[in-house]
């Protein structure tokens, strides 16, 4: 390696309209490194949520010797990295109070903010900032985007219980109390602004290009192989996955775009054609009825480690779904998620929520697997990171919120101390967060939410 070559971390490939961030190769450092001082990657969050709880006998280990060689059947994906993971049974949900007839507003709209909407101002948002938007006020000074937000369904849903404004029941990130975040369901989207890409608003690619034939990938090569001479044959081993990955992700989106619009075009009675795609507009990506949703949402997973990998934001947070009906016909039925979570203890809908479970929380071991075989600095991909997945209720069969279903993968950078189960914490989803932000090495002024301390099992040094 050419030892006098040194790159700007914040270094991109362009070409003609687009950019791409770089992973870290050996001759980076970080934005916030000091001159001379060791490289040292930085430690990012993720969050991602399912609605309705689960079934307890099926995610929660036996106990805490059986973790690692005998995990439940919901957790079973996650065997190859249960060693990076740290699960905690006592988590208690933020209280109903006065909103009994509220439980699926409250789930996800108090998972990231542990704390209740404004009583007196139930039509209009008042509640707290969100632990996701507290990190990025702090992590995002050194990133492009200060945080990534991603949903698998359009956040329109109109209910209002309780006299609820209906932002709570399909938002969990609030950038200040006033202020819901709204999240991305287009992958094209998500990824021309990984790219930095100029859409003017449209989602769309400049004129006259087909995205099937020329990718935003090919823009940027000819600045790669430039840059490719110049590394070490370990950083181009590196660059050369990295470039392939944003490929694939690239064509898998491609290729979702186009089977829905045929199958539009199908439906509309228009005779459909690769050749002639471009004659009709694109429709709005989504997931219809009897799609792959685990191909939809590996695209946004794999999105959001793209996200991470370049440095573009350390802030990710991704709602697999909401509490409005949704169904999982991939799993060989079409009972709608909400409603067989009120089971009754029937074995067959038992059967099927666990299922549903599983289903989520295998997309979020396709993500954190993936991340574990990526190498950055001395160690990987998730050993810098916080990767949550829960659930805003322990039960939707009777909503109860008392032990809420939190699985954390990923070391922090060392912060959290993993491979184990910890059956008997006591504490509050205001404390787990409080105590993961500080891990994460974000100062917080005040508790989050209803927090009274910190879960100090979670950290390393203790």
């Amino acid at each position: 390696m050419n030892q006098n070559t040194i790159i700007d971390r914040r270094a991109c490939l362009k070409g003609v309209g687009a950019s791409l961030a770089l992973p870290l190769l050996e001759t980076m450092g970080w934005a916030e490194a000091k001159e001379n001082s060791l490289l040292k990657p930085p430690v990012r969050m993720g969050f991602m949520y399912m609605p309705h709880g689960v079934i307890m006998d099926e995610f929660w280990p036996q106990n805490a010797e059986s973790f690692l060689t005998s995990p439940p059947p919901a957790l079973d994906s996650l065997r190859p990295i249960l060693d990076q993971c740290l699960l905690m049974k006592g988590i208690a949900g933020v209280p109903n109070g006065p909103y009994r007839g509220a439980p699926h507003a409250l789930e996800l709209s108090t998972w990231l903010t542990a704390a209740l909407p404004d009583p007196d101002k139930r039509d209009e948002i008042s509640i707290s900032i969100s632990a996701d938007q507290i990190a990025a006020n702090v992590l995002g000074a050194f990133t492009t985007l200060p945080s990534l937000e991603l949903a698998t369904m359009p956040q329109t849903w109109k209910e209002n219980q309780a006299g609820l404004n209906e932002a709570y029941y399909s938002h969990c990130s609030f950038r200040s109390p006033t202020q819901a975040v709204p999240a991305e369901i287009n992958p094209r989207n998500v990824l021309n602004r990984l790219f930095n890409k100029d859409e003017k608003g449209t989602g769309q690619k400049p004129k006259g290009m087909n995205p099937l034939d020329r990718s935003m990938l090919d823009l940027v090569l000819g600045g790669a192989r430039d840059l490719r001479r110049t590394l070490s044959p370990t950083d181009q081993r590196k660059l050369d996955e990295y470039l392939d990955s944003v490929r694939s992700v690239e064509r898998r989106i491609a290729a979702i775009e186009l089977r829905q619009k045929e199958a539009a075009l199908e439906k509309a009675g228009v005779r459909s054609s690769r050749r002639h795609d471009s004659d009709s507009p694109p429709i709005e990506i989504k997931i219809p009825e009897g799609d792959k949703r685990s191909e939809y949402m590996q695209v946004m997973c794999d999105l959001n480690i793209l996200a991470f990998q370049t440095d573009t934001t350390r802030v990710c947070t991704y709602i697999g779904s909401t509490p409005n009906g949704v169904s999982y016909p991939e799993l060989g039925f079409t009972d709608k998620h909400h409603s067989t979570t009120h089971h009754n203890n029937q074995p067959e809908k038992v059967k099927k929520v666990a299922a549903i479970t599983k289903f989520n929380i295998d997309q979020f071991a396709y993500m954190v697997n993936k991340m574990a075989n990526l190498r950055e600095g001395d160690g990987t991909l998730l050993d810098n990171c916080i990767m949550i997945w829960g659930s805003g209720l322990e039960d939707g069969n009777k909503h109860r919120r008392e032990n809420l279903p939190f699985i954390i993968a990923g070391k922090g950078g060392g912060s959290v101390n993993t491979g184990r189960f910890l059956p008997n914490v006591k504490g509050n989803q205001g404390d787990l967060l409080t105590s993961l932000l500080k891990c994460a090495g974000v100062p917080t002024d005040r508790p989050v939410g209803i927090a009274t301390k910190e879960i100090k099992e979670i950290y390393a040094d203790t």
